[in-house]
């Protein structure tokens, strides 16, 4: 894709936009009603407008299948696996293994990216094929739980930064908003809040042990799992499997180091690709009523780059065309890109759209800022700001 530079009309930058006394972005809530001159609800803006865009999406042809592609993708990274394989057992006890180890951290990626892909609906017409596509790809390629990653992301989706409703902003060991902190952070954890942001990259190497534990909590746990037997079959085949495999050819401190190059690299590589899409862009607050063009516009980041970005983000890096249709199969979103972009310079929805090193320096400066409030909830800028405005 052309690196295209954001015109004036449609140009959202969390540094230039609006901000607070404090310094952080303004809210999507402030953003989106300080559009001059739109006095429409937010229901009458969804209906009249992202109609509007959808049946010119529709009308374009973008919205139909490409099974080519992705059976091309499938057997491509199948084959790359079966190489992978191959030279892991040909290498035998040896320390260049660790490149192999890499090498299947980057492919599991990919995998991922397809397995999410299919999630979506972007591959079948059938609900039923894609769900068989999302089991294979992510319960017996990768090791991972489809349910437990749909439930989550589905959520993600139908609120992105909403606080209390979108899973991926919720306070944990990180901090990413201060709306639910019942008292300041101190000790430790008040030290680790205050440099969130510069720690958030290395402790993405834990991020690809914890996915496959959530994973595993969930389909034995006692929550509901569609196809549960299913997906514990083809998890315990392909975890237990693995480290079988690990353990028996090489030693056991080679193995280890094997496991942590493998899953370290992994969980950096899903986190860098993941974080630039949403972390560091406004808030909603809880009771916040937005209609669903500005919800998934403002909250949302693109990445600039050409096709090895699109490569190597698995099209995520087309974020905003990705939440407006998350069926669109994986390809077109480039070329629906002009098309969404064009649309909301027409309507005044601010769009945002940067490099992929800049994003990540946003996402870093983001989570220090709010580490740095956390000291005293209080003291949150987009906390304030609503507390003021009642």
């Amino acid at each position: 894709m052309p690196d295209v530079e954001q015109t004036e009309a449609n140009r959202y930058d969390p540094d230039a936009a609006p901000r607070t006394a404090a310094g952080g972005p303004r809210s999507a809530v402030a953003v989106a009603t300080s559009v001059e001159g739109d006095r429409r609800s937010p229901r009458e803006r969804q209906v009249s407008e992202f109609t509007e865009l959808s049946r010119a999406v529709q009308e374009s042809g973008l919205m139909r299948r490409r099974h080519a592609y992705y059976w091309t993708r499938f057997v491509v990274l199948t084959a790359l696996l079966a190489g992978t394989l191959t030279a892991f057992v040909l290498i035998g006890p040896s320390w260049w293994q660790l490149v192999v180890a890499a090498v299947l951290a980057i492919l599991l990626g990919q995998v991922m990216f397809l397995g999410h892909d299919a999630a979506h609906r972007q591959i079948f017409a059938s609900g039923r094929w894609n769900d068989w596509a999302s089991l294979v790809i992510a319960n017996l390629y990768a090791g991972m739980s489809y349910g437990w990653w749909q439930h989550k992301h589905s959520r993600h989706h139908a609120k992105p930064n909403q606080v209390g409703a979108d899973p991926d902003i919720a306070t944990g060991f990180l901090v990413f908003h201060t709306e639910d902190l019942p008292a300041p952070r101190t000790g430790f954890t008040g030290w680790f809040a205050q440099r969130q942001g510069w720690l958030f990259f290395p402790l993405l190497l834990l991020e690809g042990l914890n996915l496959h534990v959530s994973g595993v909590k969930t389909i034995f746990g006692r929550g509901p799992v569609k196809r549960r037997p299913v997906e514990i079959a083809f998890v315990t085949l392909r975890l237990g499997g693995y480290l079988a495999l690990v353990f028996w050819l090489l030693p056991v401190g080679m193995a280890f180091a094997f496991l942590g190059v493998q899953l370290g690299l992994f969980g950096v590589y899903m986190g860098a690709v993941f974080a630039p899409n949403h972390k560091g862009m406004p808030l909603v607050p809880p009771d916040a009523r937005i209609d669903f063009l500005r919800r998934q516009v403002l909250q949302s980041r693109n990445v600039r780059g050409g096709p090895a970005t699109d490569l190597l983000m698995g099209g995520l890096n087309y974020q905003i065309e990705h939440h407006l249709f998350p069926s669109m199969p994986r390809p077109n979103l480039a070329r629906v890109q002009p098309i969404v972009r064009e649309f909301c310079a027409a309507h005044n929805v601010h769009y945002t759209e940067t490099s992929l090193a800049r994003s990540w320096g946003i996402v870093i400066r983001h989570l220090n800022q709010v580490g740095l409030a956390a000291r005293d909830p209080f003291q949150c800028p987009l906390t304030a700001e609503y507390r003021s405005a009642r």
